[in-house]
């Protein structure tokens, strides 16, 4: 056996190449028909969410028990199979939910879901102080879209309004911290601080403002002191980082755009342009010959400067987001602010100081 195996070992190739496996396209291997009425989710702090907790957990708090069926794909994913459609559609109506007072993401199960699937969440926010000459549905959703893309503003400046905020939803990206408040400077002088509360959110990191980890295990603060006590040793200052360029000289829109038009907006972490919009704009440039390029180019310039003049036109034209709904029912989904103390753990309860420094936007 062992001079078989000796043999064996000496007639493969270090070259050789393993091929992956083909699994057969039968219906007998799928178990789509199954997961129609299931669906996925994933834990947003593994170490505070026991997974094996969860799968037993959520359906009692779900109330479901009996009705559902848990089972963890990783440490971090998860799968729960529904009885009925209806079951289903109740719990994810429910808007933002929590294991151990961490947020958890859930959507519907899809055969063949997008790459960012699972990356956002719907979340109510609360703005407040809107200062008085920009309340209106557009100063509003310009605000919420600091948070995220704004899907729905419940406003009406024909009836009465006694709560002293107003609600948007919007869609929340989980990898984005969540913002405390924001300085908004208006052209004719003067500013007001803008203030944001989140509905159904508990537990967050209250040095990055983060929703996958606590205060005491920020990789912010770790890497920090990392390099803090690296450049101590060596003596040295610590460069700030920069960030690559993403017009490089091989691009058809490189002199064309500036680089400040198509990066990412430090307000709201997303692109300026949609990259489906910037790559309609490379095809347009790139079938021209010389002479049709030059008209080409600026047609792009002016058709650009011009949506950057309306943030509405900015939002659908070159983002590609959809306008938001804007109705008055003040009660939709309303779900409880959770305040946690910022100045210590995550897990320690008390008043968010709303007095803490906040950013600067400038009133466009």
């Amino acid at each position: 056996m062992s001079s078989a195996m000796d043999r064996a070992l000496m007639e493969m190739s270090l070259e050789e190449k393993e091929e992956p496996f083909e699994m057969p396209d039968l219906p007998e291997y799928l178990s789509s028909e199954r997961n129609k009425f299931s669906l996925i989710g994933r834990v947003l702090n593994p170490a505070c969410q026991p997974m094996k907790n969860l799968l037993r957990n959520m359906p009692r708090k779900w109330q479901k028990e009996g009705k559902v069926k848990g089972i963890a794909l990783n440490n971090e994913r998860f799968q729960f199979i529904f009885d009925s459609e209806h079951d289903l559609e109740e719990v994810l109506a429910k808007g933002v939910h929590t294991f151990n007072d961490w947020s958890i993401v859930v959507d519907r199960w899809y055969e063949n879901p997008l790459d960012d699937y699972l990356r956002y969440m719907l979340l109510w926010v609360q703005i407040w102080n809107i200062p008085v000459n920009y309340n209106t549905a557009k100063a509003i959703t310009k605000l919420g879209d600091l948070i995220g893309e704004v899907k729905e503003v419940v406003f009406n400046p024909e009836l009465k309004q006694i709560q002293e905020f107003v609600r948007v939803k919007v869609l929340f990206d989980v990898s984005r911290p969540l913002r405390r408040s924001k300085v908004v400077n208006f052209r004719n002088g003067g500013s007001a601080t803008v203030n944001f509360h989140y509905e159904r959110i508990q537990k967050r990191c209250y040095e990055c403002q983060r929703l996958t980890h606590e205060k005491d295990v920020c990789p912010i603060l770790v890497k920090a002191r990392q390099d803090l006590a690296t450049a101590r040793r060596k003596g040295i200052i610590i460069p700030k980082a920069t960030t690559p360029p993403i017009l490089k000289e091989s691009d058809p829109l490189f002199g064309v755009l500036k680089e400040s038009q198509v990066g990412v907006d430090p307000n709201t972490g997303r692109p300026r342009i949609a990259p489906e919009v910037l790559e309609g704009m490379r095809q347009y440039l790139r079938v021209a010959n010389a002479e049709e390029r030059s008209v080409r180019v600026d047609r792009v310039i002016q058709s650009v400067s011009e949506a950057e003049k309306d943030p509405f036109t900015q939002k659908t034209v070159l983002r590609l987001e959809s306008l938001p709904i804007v109705h008055h029912d003040l009660s939709k989904e309303k779900g409880v602010v959770f305040s946690f103390d910022h100045e210590g753990s995550s897990s320690q309860s008390g008043r968010i100081n709303l007095n803490s420094s906040p950013e600067r936007i400038e009133d466009s």
